[in-house]
């Protein structure tokens, strides 16, 4: 039988989010999942491709996030794009709204962990970047990467 590793809480991460955005605040929201989704999760069966935050009212929903049909669950396992609503508070959710509102401004997930026996999602609030930064952090962390290397 195959042992996983448990120990790490951080199921994925949203490097491409990191990439594309400047994350100018984070926020931490439950998420509603389905039980062999968590079995999926805990194997870290999961693609943050194309997955964004919307809001509709006070209802935030993740959409396009890829969790894997558990390969050993049966015909009831969910569909692995289907929308998942997250669990904000309606402060949160006002925040988050008045924050989307403003020009520039996007909810991307950020992170996936555990925190106990719950899955989180960090919900960043992004602004996208053009080219040239995308191109100057490249610049930056080749440097860091150059300099880590002669020591």
């Amino acid at each position: 039988m195959k042992q996983h590793n448990t120990s790490s809480p951080l199921i994925a991460t949203n490097r491409k989010a990191y990439h594309d955005y400047f994350i100018e605040d984070t926020y931490e929201a439950g998420i509603v999942l389905e039980g062999s989704e968590v079995k999926s999760l805990r194997l870290h069966n999961v693609s943050f491709v194309d997955s964004y935050v919307r809001i509709d009212g006070y209802r935030v929903t993740l959409v396009n996030l890829h969790i894997s049909p558990y390969e050993k669950g049966s015909f009831y396992n969910p569909p692995a794009k289907r929308e998942r609503q997250l669990l904000l508070n309606k402060r949160e959710i006002n925040k988050l709204r008045a924050m989307v509102e403003r020009k520039g401004y996007t909810l991307v997930p950020t992170k996936l962990y555990f925190k106990q026996a719950l899955v989180k999602v960090e919900i960043g609030v992004a602004k996208g970047k053009h080219t040239f930064d995308k191109r100057e952090d490249l610049k930056i962390r080749a440097k860091e990467r150059s300099d880590w290397n002669d020591d």
